[in-house]
């Protein structure tokens, strides 16, 4: 039994490193290193880890060097029980962090080197000098002050404590770990995390230990839910609350507060609805505890369902809605805001394959930016770098995605800026579109917020804040990505990434 928890923790931890923060992008030397990895060349892939750790860190960009060092150190070890070997480079790194860290970053630094030596150890069945990293790795997460440092450092400890038998420890220790991320609302992280725990458990043959976590696991997503349902709720009841007195002070409209007063009773129905529902898939995910791929498929079509039902809602709800005067602005937003559920709800449940033709790539930018030039300051200038080359994408989303980018960006960019439509190819089957415009740049703690549907309570008159997240679905239906590029800081780069 001692053995299969070594294994189980060993593999587990392999699973669960943590990625450090990137700078920047990943060099040349860091990307052929995962190359050869994935192509299961491990030698060669340490080698260039190594160049890439002297790179940057030559290049000043410490952290970086330090993540490629680790996965290099790794490499002595995992399979080929190099240990001297690891050892030595890992008082190089260490050696590095001293000469070149500073303050919390060098402790964050200096956690890593430390994790590393503690999972040798543990791998070498050196329980005691394990046990001394481990403490090295508490002194360095405290003077790191660092939340993703601290919450590895649980981790880590739970599984020191499984694999040396103090389950009642590894307990608890798991159980705060999970409880500071279910208190920040990080539901999907505390989900993976239980989920790869009982499946490593499965892998090492323990049925206490699968048990012992499912039956965790279990309680914890009753309670995750509930609280889910319950910041559902409040999002709905304010949003009640504050569309009922605007109706107030507006007295305008008659007509138009009567349609509101009827669409906010709609909105109530679907929230006892949506209530009903999402206690009928607890009730049905505890039924069949013992049968977990079942209850993660039910509760996928009981999510569905719901998508399918608010859609439904939108739908009935667009011919009234098309009756009335869209003159009124009131009005011209609940037809819009309608729309736009329907639209997003149609890609969050459809699962058909996104068909893809070849597409001139130059010429499709070439008439997206002449589609908004009547629409930007006259002293605003516009840009297209587009090679004349075909692309196999779907024309239907791309333009979709690109416009809805250039009318944002025609409506940020002030007097003099630029707004710019690139094209580049990124690989054999790689590609990438990138819109830029000059301004105001968007702050780093809401660059993942904007791509999220119903984040915020909204006057609908001024926006409903579905355009990325429906930008971001289609580029997810068509095997891509939609982002951010944090690298830009003259105002804002949106990246969309493809794949064919």
């Amino acid at each position: 039994m001692r053995k299969k928890f070594v294994i189980f923790s060993m593999s587990l931890l392999f699973c669960c490193v943590t990625v450090f923060a990137q700078e920047a992008g990943k060099n040349e030397l860091q990307e052929r290193a995962e190359s050869e990895y994935a192509k299961g060349n491990p030698i060669a892939a340490r080698a260039l880890y190594i160049k890439a750790f002297e790179s940057y860190v030559n290049n000043g960009k410490l952290k970086q060097g330090v993540d490629c060092g680790v996965k290099a150190n790794k490499l002595y070890y995992e399979k080929e029980n190099l240990y001297k070997e690891a050892f030595d480079l890992l008082r190089r790194i260490d050696q590095t962090i001293e000469a070149k860290g500073q303050g919390a970053n060098k402790s964050a630094l200096h956690y890593w080197t430390s994790k590393e030596r503690h999972l040798m150890y543990m791998k070498m069945r050196k329980l005691e000098s394990a046990k001394e990293q481990m403490d090295n790795m508490e002194k360095h997460a405290n003077a790191a002050n660092d939340a993703s440092v601290k919450n590895d450092l649980l981790y880590t400890k739970t599984i020191y404590y499984y694999t040396i038998g103090q389950s009642e420890k590894g307990n608890a220790t798991f159980k705060e770990m999970a409880d500071q991320l279910t208190a920040s609302k990080e539901y999907g992280k505390v989900d993976e995390v239980y989920q790869t725990l009982i499946a490593n458990g499965r892998k090492s043959n323990s049925a206490s230990l699968v048990a012992e976590s499912y039956k965790s696991y279990l309680a914890w997503k009753d309670s995750a839910n509930a609280l889910a349902l319950a910041d559902t709720v409040n999002v709905l009841k304010k949003q009640i609350a504050d569309n009922e007195a605007e109706i107030e002070e507006k007295n305008s409209s008659l007509t138009a507060r009567q349609v509101t007063i009827i669409g906010l009773g709609i909105l109530a129905a679907v929230l006892a609805v949506v209530l009903v529902l999402g206690a009928l898939a607890l009730m049905r995910s505890i039924y069949l505890t013992r049968k977990q791929k079942k209850t993660i498929h039910q509760l996928s079509e009981n999510n569905a369902l719901q998508a399918k039902f608010i859609s439904n809602i939108s739908a009935q709800l667009a011919p009234t809605l098309q009756k009335l005067d869209t003159k009124v602005p009131e009005v011209k937003a609940l037809q819009d805001f309608s729309a736009h559920i329907q639209t997003l709800s149609e890609l969050e449940t459809n699962t058909e394959t996104v068909e893809k033709e070849d597409v001139q790539v130059s010429a499709l930018c070439e008439g997206l930016m002449d589609q908004i030039r009547s629409q930007v300051k006259s002293s605003i200038n516009l840009k297209v770098d587009a090679p004349k080359m075909t692309a196999n994408i779907n024309k239907e989303y791309v333009s979709h995605i690109l416009l809805h980018l250039l009318n944002n960006a025609a409506i940020y960019t002030p007097e003099g800026g630029h707004i710019a439509l690139e094209y580049k190819k990124r690989g054999a089957h790689k590609h990438q579109f990138l819109v830029s415009n000059t301004g105001s740049t968007i702050p780093e703690e809401q660059r993942e917020e904007v791509f999220k549907p119903f984040r915020e309570v909204r006057d609908l008159t001024k926006g409903d804040g579905l355009g990325l997240p429906i930008c971001k679905q289609m580029a997810m239906k068509m095997n891509g990505d939609l982002g951010i590029d944090p690298a830009f800081t003259k105002g804002v780069r949106f990246v969309l990434h493809l794949t064919d």
